[in-house]
């Protein structure tokens, strides 16, 4: 990476790596944490050399502090025989540094023809780099010698069928079951497989598109709509998007579709056969959207659509500016999900106004999305619920720290990403521990009263920038300064401490503690005399009540099948549409080696493909030996049909090499 062109001097190199990387003064003090952060000798120059990725974010190529992209153009072809794209990105460079003569992108399994400067027409010299396993290939492109400030780039080329970044969906695994799907989900680093760009959430850039597609099918991306044009029997789509935002959330979702309006800058968008349902969920939208802005600020992004995916898509939902893809799983029919929605409109602020540096400061992201989300619940339903929320929650993040191990460094909120991919690292942990750390110190300055203002003005003084921990603590201190109490604050054990985090707030449960008694009346039962839980008792109770009973018989001792039978005639379970109640329901099932559930599980994780509920029932399977080989034989059977992060991760649980 440190070539002589590129940095001639070893120890500009360490002063540069400090400054864009703010490295506080409490991580340089860290004796455990010095060799890998602080102490950058040339045993690190000789690793990130021999890498190529850059010091400023360990997950990419991309060189921004010399040559930065600024403006993305794309012209693109859908092919689903080829299950590819193919055309043209033209990227407007800024030379930073004006000695450089090169620019760097990242790229990933990218079929490149030529690259050319849009001005002249000339063409340009480039090089792909050698492959590196989960990263891709440097793209280092020589740029024209005339002294220009900025310059145009022209690259044609097409995707591979192998791109991460796209999902193809077979037209028998639709709702319609008439037209194949393709959609893309190119966080964290998976830009680069559709794109040639520089894939780092550090850099951020406006965007155009022009995608040509069948004439009989919708194209969405995270742009606003401008305008269809037919052409040669089939059709044109623009796009335009004015804010600048990182590589990741560029999206395109291209499918047989139809929308409905939900509110006066909301669609929901979906196949035909789910459309009225859709819509029934996602009523509240704006709603949400309006609470959101009260709590944030102003909402930049102009429309907030939203679209319902094939069930393999593997999260919730993708924060994606002007279009959400959420999961199908949402589907409840009664709304009890759609707080998922408020979590990916809090995201217009948290993560696409003001976004993490890079993946080592995810936290900043998440923590502050599930901060949010739980404030918009809160002012929707009441503070009772708010809380009940957060303190449901800690559990799951106990289990997912238990798993990891509670030393292992991937638990800190703040992380080293140096050979370690993004995907690697993905677990709840910054959603929940960094929740918890805000509110906390909402808790220290003073409650909501104080935190809200601050956040409004955190918001507006990073807006359209990508910043990290060092600069959020600064800019926090800085804020209130004038309070004392911020001084007994331990910045380093938060942000640099593996594990649950040491001071959990003290929450309003209530709400729990009426489960809580149906819980321990339940476990102590014997399964012979009068059970303890009736129908009345049921109707009580909310559906994040009964998500919350079930969470924590999952985090007992087996009960017995008897038991179970029974739990299952009050509640109903095997007949629920709720996901999050069939998850927990299942999970309780295997984990007491109910044999006959095992159907139900693998019919399940067949049709869904959210990360949430596919890797704990995957695990669960292969934990019980008797169902170890199913799992796996299931999982070689249909990883054709997953995204690639989810068969990526499944994998890994099932300890199979892909």
């Amino acid at each position: 990476m440190f070539d002589a062109l590129a940095f001639p001097n070893p120890d500009a190199v360490v002063t540069e790596i400090l400054t864009h990387r703010q490295v506080s003064p409490e991580r340089c003090h860290n004796p455990a944490r010095q060799s890998k952060t602080c102490n950058l000798n040339r045993n690190f120059i000789s690793t990130m050399r021999k890498s190529g990725l850059s010091p400023l974010d360990p997950s990419s190529f991309s060189r921004p502090e010399l040559a930065r992209v600024t403006n993305i153009a794309l012209n693109l072809s859908v092919n689903f025989d080829r299950k590819i794209f193919s055309g043209t990105t033209e990227l407007t460079v800024e030379k930073v540094d004006k000695s450089i003569k090169e620019v760097i992108l990242d790229t990933l399994y990218l079929n490149i023809s030529s690259v050319y400067d849009v001005d002249s027409k000339e063409k340009l010299n480039f090089k792909v780099g050698e492959l590196v396993a989960k990263y891709g290939s440097k793209l280092t492109i020589q740029l024209p010698e005339d002294e220009k400030a900025y310059y145009k780039i022209g690259i044609n080329y097409e995707t591979s069928p192998l791109a991460s970044g796209l999902q193809w969906i077979p037209a028998k695994c639709t709702a319609g079951k008439e037209h194949p799907f393709v959609f893309s989900q190119f966080q964290p680093t998976h830009a680069r497989s559709v794109i040639p760009c520089q894939d780092t959430p550090g850099v951020k850039a406006p965007y155009t598109a022009t995608i040509s597609a069948p004439q009989e099918f919708t194209v969405l991306m995270s742009a606003i709509r401008d305008g269809t044009k037919e052409l040669n029997g089939g059709k044109l789509s623009h796009f335009v998007q004015i804010v600048p935002m990182s590589s990741y959330l560029i999206a395109i979702a291209v499918g047989v579709l139809e929308s409905r309006q939900i509110g006066p800058r909301s669609h929901v968008w979906c196949e035909k056969e789910m459309i009225e349902e859709c819509a029934y969920e996602f009523a509240d939208t704006e709603h949400q959207l309006k609470v959101a802005e009260d709590l944030c600020g102003p909402y930049v992004w102009g429309i907030y659509d939203l679209l319902v995916l094939p069930p393999s898509f593997p999260y919730g939902g993708m924060e994606n500016p002007c279009l959400t893809f959420v999961t199908p799983t949402l589907l409840a029919g009664d709304r009890s999900l759609a707080n998922v929605i408020a979590h990916e409109i809090a995201h217009s602020w948290t993560g696409n106004l003001v976004t993490n540096r890079n993946y080592e400061h995810f936290w900043l992201n998440e923590g502050f999305t599930v901060f949010i989300e739980r404030k918009i619940k809160g002012r929707l339903e009441s503070r009772q619920s708010q809380d009940f929320d957060a303190y449901t929650h800690v559990g799951e993040l106990y289990e997912t720290v238990k798993l990891m191990g509670d030393t292992n460094p991937l638990t800190q909120l703040v992380v080293d990403l140096n050979g370690v991919h993004p995907d690697d690292a993905f677990s709840i942990v910054p959603y929940e521990k960094g929740q918890t750390f805000l509110r906390y110190l909402e808790n220290i300055v003073g409650g909501p009263a104080k935190m809200e203002p601050f956040m409004r003005a955190y918001f507006e003084e990073y807006k359209y920038q990508s910043i990290d921990s060092g600069t959020f603590k600064a800019y926090f201190q800085k804020y209130f300064s004038g309070m004392n109490i911020i001084n007994t604050i331990d910045w380093q054990t938060w942000l640099y401490s593996p594990g649950m985090p040491r001071v959990i707030p003290k929450y309003d449960i209530s709400l729990a503690v009426v489960c809580d008694e149906i819980i321990h009346k339940y476990l102590e039962w014997n399964g012979v005399d009068a059970a303890p839980i009736t129908v009345e008792d049921k109707e009580k109770l909310s559906t994040y009540q009964k998500i919350y009973i079930l969470q924590r018989l999952s985090e007992n001792p087996a009960q017995s099948i008897t038991k179970l039978q029974y739990l299952n005639k009050i509640f109903d379970f095997d007949n629920v549409k709720n996901a999050e109640i069939k998850f927990r329901w299942l999970r309780i099932c295997i984990m007491a080696r109910w044999e006959e559930k095992v159907e139900a599980v693998i019919n399940w994780i067949n049709v869904m493909g959210r990360m949430k509920f596919l890797r704990p029932l995957y695990r669960d399977l292969y934990a019980w030996e008797h169902t170890r080989q199913k799992a796996i034989d299931n999982f070689k059977a249909n990883r054709q049909y997953m995204m690639h992060v989810s068969a990526y991760m499944v994998a890994k649980d099932l300890s199979i090499e892909l």
